[in-house]
């Protein structure tokens, strides 16, 4: 059977500047196909014009017959006064009068659709407003008023950007489980790792200019390495023989009359295709990230004592306590609308916490031996001077009238930057930009060039505390790669927040997770947030299913206990309330400002809290099923 879609020869130019020529590539039915590539290089360029919302300067796309695409954008718009319900059934309406949408034959049908889609993919309030909702829930809506056309392509525009790691879940879990094929423009290197069947590449070091592998992310750089070695062999076997040609055509004048005129063509063809492979094989230009710290070496750089936020009637975040120190890279993480984000104003003082809560006080009160320099509930305390940078995920510094110039450097033509005077030519180039981009206005840059330049003016500010506010939207890979780097070895504090996963779990020293509850707790890395976090959702999952099953399943036989198992059974109910006792401990330990402040200790106390809680579910797990057998008898 053909191809779903098969674009052939496609090039594009904007102006003097080429974003793509003579690239090809097609999608097979079921395909996850995963596009990827540098900042710049026309990858949602492509995928307009394979949705067919853009003309391609040359080349055509070809789909097969009765096939229909479907396309998400980046940027997610809604009509004025929408609802979640009336956003999807204008679209389906708007698409039946243009025939795509022909399995849709009246407004019963077309309501229905609508219906059924919205709660797939979790909506339950069908007549909320759209401009009341999240960036994670309009991205989710968006994907929503397309999937229910029933595509059977669906294109997508960096879905991941403005999802939570349990939205990312959700669109990982739908893509896998759709039975429509879907092109994806991602830089999520997880995402890339889960769900991609085949992942094309679209840059310059390219002799189509696109690289295509079928698996997933691994597979892909394992099978690009290969590429562009075997290249770079190519390169030099080739200058060997342009070497050669040049010796031979040196000869003189007189020798040169008598050589083949095919020799002659070859060699200047050699040379020709030398420089090609040389352009194709130069090293892949990443942003030169590095912040500057101060050096400073305070210990506690800030310091919350059980602080606790409510917004519009909301709890977000209830007696939270925290230190922030040198050296430590302080992962937050939870659900859209949780309040990671105030979370970050409250510590930095751009906005108040609430008092503190009565049991805050009464902890206090009852507490013994308590430091003289511990602050009281609800308060923070800021190291005298303290420098912060913030990274902000809405970037509402940045005007978008203003010429790039006039961004890196309002004032003059020049930077300071760790103490040397840098011209402003060299620094926009340390950021990948040209000096003519210099003149243009930040409007007509794309988001991963005015996420570059926010990084730029950041770069610029001494800082003791790095907060960074979903820092890798819009970011290529290679530039995700690189801050990860500086991130990494920057001497100072950093908090972070943040939907790669890939970054999470690189950089993390510690996670603060919030609940969107008002409740919050830490994990001593990303890796042992996402094994409490699963567990809790295949509970949550099975629950249900456990009480269906229990209701139309005939119950099994018993086996009866044996004595060693009733001998258990009896000392059941003491042995789990001693071990959620000493989880209590732990957890109120990890709390601690004292444990917290010393690495190691906080790494043990973490350790054994996750081995205890572990062991407390197991023994529940025990003791159901020996009540069970028993008969419910304890």
């Amino acid at each position: 059977m053909a191809a779903l879609l098969t674009a052939q020869d496609l090039s594009k130019s904007f102006g003097a500047r080429t974003l793509f020529s003579g690239v090809g590539m097609s999608l097979e039915d079921g395909e996850r196909l995963a596009l990827i590539g540098p900042n710049g290089s026309g990858k949602s360029t492509l995928l307009k014009i394979l949705a067919g919302m853009e003309t391609s300067d040359e080349g055509r796309v070809i789909f097969r017959k009765g096939v229909r695409a479907a396309y998400v954008a980046q940027a997610d718009a809604f009509p004025e006064g929408s609802t979640v319900h009336s956003a999807v059934v204008d679209a389906l309406h708007a698409s039946k009068d243009a025939g795509h949408v022909p399995h849709l034959h009246d407004d019963h049908e077309i309501e229905l659709a609508a219906t059924l889609t919205l709660e797939r993919v979790g909506f339950t309030n069908l007549e909320q407003p759209t401009a009341s909702l999240s960036g994670g829930q309009r991205k989710r809506l968006a994907i929503a008023r397309e999937v229910a056309k029933q595509p059977d392509v669906l294109l997508l525009d960096e879905p991941t950007n403005h999802l939570d790691v349990e939205g990312i879940d959700w669109l990982e879990d739908l893509l896998r489980r759709a039975d429509f094929a879907s092109i994806i423009v991602t830089h999520d290197r997880m995402f890339l790792e889960s769900v991609a069947t085949r992942i094309v590449e679209l840059a310059s070091s390219y002799p189509q200019g696109t690289f295509g592998v079928v698996g997933n992310y691994s597979e892909f750089l394992r099978r690009k390495q290969e590429f562009l070695d075997g290249q770079a062999k190519q390169q030099q076997s080739l200058a060997n023989q342009v070497r050669e040609d040049l010796r031979w055509l040196g000869r003189g004048a007189q020798a040169r009359r008598t050589k083949s005129k095919s020799r002659i063509d070859a060699s200047y063809e050699r040379m020709d295709e030398l420089e090609d492979l040389r352009a194709r094989n130069a090293p892949q230009k990443a942003a030169a990230i590095e912040f500057e710290a101060t050096g400073r070496q305070t210990l506690k750089l800030i310091r919350a004592r059980a602080i606790t936020k409510s917004l519009g009637g909301k709890r977000l975040f209830t007696d939270v306590d925290l230190v922030v120190s040198p050296g430590q890279v302080l992962g937050l993480m939870g659900p859209n609308g949780s309040g990671k984000s105030t979370l970050l104003k409250v510590l930095t003082g751009q906005m108040p916490a609430d008092p503190p809560t009565p049991e805050a006080i009464k902890a206090a009160a009852e507490a013994v031996d308590v430091p003289p320099s511990t602050p009281p509930p609800g308060t923070i305390v800021r190291a005298p001077g303290l420098r912060s940078v913030f990274f902000s995920q809405h970037r509402t510094e940045l005007d978008p009238s203003q010429t790039l110039h006039e961004a890196l450097s309002p004032h003059s033509d020049a930077v300071i930057y760790q103490g040397r005077t840098i011209h402003i030519n060299t620094w926009a180039r340390r950021f990948l930009f040209t000096t003519q981009q210099l003149k243009q206005p930040v409007r007509a840059l794309s988001g991963g060039e005015q996420a570059r330049i926010h990084i730029a003016r950041l770069m610029l500010e001494p800082a003791d505390v790095l907060i960074l506010d979903e820092p890798t939207n819009d970011l290529d890979i290679p530039s995700l790669e690189v801050l990860e780097e500086s991130v990494e070895e920057f001497p100072g504090a950093v908090i972070l927040v943040t939907h790669d996963r890939a970054m999470l779990a690189r950089l993390a020293s510690r996670i603060l997770a919030l609940d969107g509850r008002g409740g919050s707790r830490f994990f001593t890395d990303y890796e042992q947030w996402q094994r409490r976090d699963r567990g809790e959702r295949r509970e949550a999952a099975a629950a249900p299913k456990a009480a269906v099953a229990a209701v139309a399943s005939p119950a099994p036989a018993k086996k009866k206990l044996t004595y060693n198992e009733q001998r258990e059974l009896a000392a059941m109910e003491g042995n789990i309330e001693k071990a959620e006792a000493r989880a209590k401990e732990l957890d109120a330990l990890m709390n601690s400002p004292e444990v917290i402040a010393d690495h190691r200790r906080y790494q043990e106390v973490c350790r054994e809290s996750g081995e205890v809680h572990a062991a407390v579910a197991g023994m529940y797990e025990r003791w159901a099923e020996l009540e069970s057998r028993a008969g419910g008898k304890g």
